[in-house]
């Protein structure tokens, strides 16, 4: 991380939940639903129903944010925005104020798998693979901490943390094009653990899905694809929730 920036991390705290075939989607909204509807959200198996039932999947599957989007309006009676257009823009600080404000952010990228703990990070290829994701924390790199409301770390110089029940001003995000000074804190259905991702890594990877992978069109099984493809469904959108 950048030596000449203070860090700040706003995170809410998620559960894991490891994925049992193609249900990356809705164990990623299971996750969110934790957040939204405390302490333990919906049940897993009820979210797979409910998306069956209205057509929205087959096996778990899920192509389409706007299905994602209803799905979880409906389950979780949550507040739904859907994001097009990408991750950049004027949607860079919408997505930072919501996450910092301790939201869930739902997330389709292409993914890949870079070794034997199946880290599945975002990747860049043509939704081939398309996974999803569910961040409710930021790391952002800045000049200067606002005071007061924020705690150094005691085991890690320079990086800092809101004080709960303290009151405490945000504090200026990083610019577009602030190289390295953004990351996400997400979970995925793949790995027990939070992963750090690169926003820009993110918002290029999400505006990469495009196309159906090829393996599974050919292996004999049913899915759910909405109309005009992977590239309608998932490419360039995200999903915000609010309780």
């Amino acid at each position: 991380f950048r030596s000449d920036l203070q860090w700040i991390l706003f995170c809410a705290d998620l559960p894991s939940l490891i994925q049992e075939g193609p249900q990356c989607g809705l164990v990623a909204l299971w996750m969110a639903g934790t957040v939204l509807v405390p302490p333990s959200g919906i049940p897993l198996e009820r979210l797979l129903q409910m998306a069956v039932e209205r057509g929205y999947t087959a096996q778990g599957e899920m192509f389409s944010v706007a299905n994602m989007g209803r799905l979880a309006e409906e389950a979780l009676g949550c507040q739904v925005e859907l994001l097009r257009g990408g991750l950049g823009g004027p949607n860079r600080g919408r997505v930072l104020q919501h996450l910092v404000s301790g939201h869930p952010l739902l997330i389709p990228y292409p993914s890949i798998s870079y070794d034997e703990d199946f880290n599945h990070e975002p990747c860049r290829r043509k939704g081939y693979k398309a996974h999803w994701a569910v961040s409710t924390g930021v790391l952002l790199g800045v000049q200067g901490v606002p005071s007061p409301g924020y705690a150094e770390d005691p085991e890690l110089p320079g990086l800092f943390h809101p004080v709960p029940s303290v009151p405490h001003q945000l504090p200026s995000l990083p610019e577009e094009g602030s190289l390295g000074a953004v990351y996400l804190l997400s979970k995925q259905g793949k790995s027990w653990h939070y992963q750090l991702w690169d926003y820009d890594q993110v918002q290029d990877s999400n505006l990469q899905l495009t196309d159906f992978s090829p393996s599974r069109a050919a292996d004999g099984r049913v899915y759910v694809v909405p109309a005009g493809g992977v590239r309608a469904g998932l490419c360039g959108q995200a999903l915000l929730l609010r309780p």
